[in-house]
C-alpha cells in the first residue's frame, strides 16, 4: 500500500476523499464539506447539485478539507482503500484537466475542481461499465490518483488504443472516449473480455491500471468460501471432505 504524504504551510488546505488520511501532525485541522471548495462564492443549490452528482455516481456526498493551523510547516497522509499504486499529476503541465474513473480520485490541492462528467455518448452510456460515469479534476496544483496493479502511461499521437473500461485510469484533454462492440458474436459470448471496449484516441496521455479494484474483488468472491464450514485448502484433491473429519 503505497501512501502519499502531503506537506502543508501555515494556512494551507489540501482536500481528499472522505476516509483516505492515514496520519497527521498536530495542528493541522478538518472539516467535511459538501464541495471542494474551488468555488467558495457558490450557493446551497449548487453545492446540493454537485452532492446528488457525487451520490450518484456512488461516491460519499463531501469531501474533508485539511488545514494547517499551527506554526511550521505541518504534514498529512493518505492513501487509498485497496492495494495498488499512486499517481502524481501536476496538473498545470498537463492542461490544467485530467478525466479519470469515478473512484481514482485521492486528494489534491485546495482550488482543484473535483467534478463528475457522464459521457455523452450513448453507447459509452448503456455499455461503458465501469468507465461510464467518470470524474475530472481541473486546476493548476498537484493531484494524486489512485489506480490497482501495474501502472501503464501511453503517449498517443493520433492513434486509437482499445481497453478494457475497467482498466482505464484517466486521460488528459485531447482524448476521445467511446464504446464500441469487442469483435463478433462468437467472441463476444465465449471469449471472457466483455461485450465491449472503450476506445481512446486522439492526442495527449493515457493512463491504465492492469488491475481494476472490481476484477479483484469478482475474482477473491469466485473463490471465496460460499459458506461456514464448506471452504477447502487451494488445489485441494479432496474439496469438502476434510470437513466431514473436522466434525467427526
Amino acid at each position: 500500500m503505497q501512501v502519499v504524504e502531503v506537506e502543508l504551510d501555515p494556512s494551507e488546505v489540501v482536500i481528499a476523499e472522505a476516509g483516505a488520511m492515514n496520519w497527521m501532525d498536530d495542528g493541522i485541522e478538518y472539516e467535511a464539506k459538501m464541495g471542494d471548495g474551488s468555488e467558495p462564492e457558490k450557493g446551497l443549490f449548487d453545492k446540493l447539485l454537485n452532492a446528488g452528482k457525487r451520490a450518484i455516481s456512488g461516491e460519499t456526498i463531501f469531501l474533508t478539507h485539511f488545514t494547517n493551523r499551527g506554526v511550521g510547516k505541518k504534514r498529512v497522509a493518505f492513501a487509498a482503500p485497496y492495494p495498488g499504486k499512486i499517481i502524481p499529476l501536476d496538473l498545470s503541465k498537463i492542461g490544467g484537466r485530467i478525466t479519470c474513473q469515478k473512484d481514482a480520485f485521492l486528494c489534491a490541492a485546495m482550488g482543484t475542481k473535483v467534478d463528475i462528467a457522464f459521457n455523452k455518448k450513448l453507447g459509452a452510456g448503456f455499455f461503458g461499465g465501469e468507465g461510464f460515469i467518470l470524474q475530472t479534476l481541473t486546476g493548476d496544483g498537484m493531484a494524486f490518483i489512485h489506480a490497482g496493479g501495474t501502472i501503464v502511461k501511453k503517449e498517443l499521437n493520433g492513434e486509437t488504443l482499445k481497453v478494457d473500461t475497467g482498466c482505464i485510469v484517466g486521460f488528459t484533454s485531447g482524448i476521445d472516449y467511446d464504446i464500441q462492440q469487442a469483435g463478433n458474436l462468437k467472441s463476444m459470448v465465449f471469449g471472457g473480455e466483455g461485450l465491449f471496449l472503450a476506445t481512446l484516441k486522439g492526442h495527449g496521455t493515457v493512463y491504465l491500471q492492469s488491475l481494476p479494484f472490481s476484477r479483484m474483488a469478482n475474482r477473491i468472491i469466485k473463490h471465496a468460501p460460499r459458506a461456514a464450514g464448506t471452504s477447502k485448502g487451494e488445489g485441494s484433491v479432496l474439496g469438502g471432505l476434510g470437513n466431514i473429519f473436522e466434525n467427526l
